[in-house]
């Protein structure tokens, strides 16, 4: 009777949701994302999430998050762009344009850690 999970002799299975660290490329992909975020908004972290998804939770999750992060920004170029005929906006796409610049590359270089990192402010919409 070795086959009781309670036997000393049966060596245990690791869960499948155990912390394994991300490997090299997993985490250089999920850096990617994040940082192709900056200069192609949504597309960049959509293509790198749809090629890599089913093949790594890390750049599942991180592609995600930057894909959510995408849209808040890419909402607060439509509203600065809506406000430009007060002046306002003006004033407000240089604020987004710095705001994606520094939290993007934040977040690829959390994910090059191998952190599961979170926006501050990023709508989850896409879970």
């Amino acid at each position: 009777m070795t086959d009781q999970p309670n036997d000393p002799q049966t060596p245990e299975t690791p869960e499948p949701d155990a912390a394994v660290p991300p490997s090299k490329d997993e985490r250089n992909m999920a850096m990617i994302a994040h940082l192709l975020g900056i200069v192609l908004c949504i597309i960049g972290p959509l293509i790198i999430w749809v090629i890599k998804k089913d093949e790594s939770k890390f750049v599942d999750d991180q592609g995600k998050e930057a894909m959510n992060f995408q849209i808040v920004i890419l909402i607060g170029y439509v509203v600065a762009f809506a406000l430009t005929p007060v002046c306002i906006g003006f004033l407000i796409l240089p604020i987004v344009w710095l705001l994606a610049v520094i939290f993007g590359i934040l977040a690829g270089m959390k994910a090059n850690e191998g952190v599961y990192y979170r926006y501050p402010f990023a709508l989850r919409l896409i879970k």
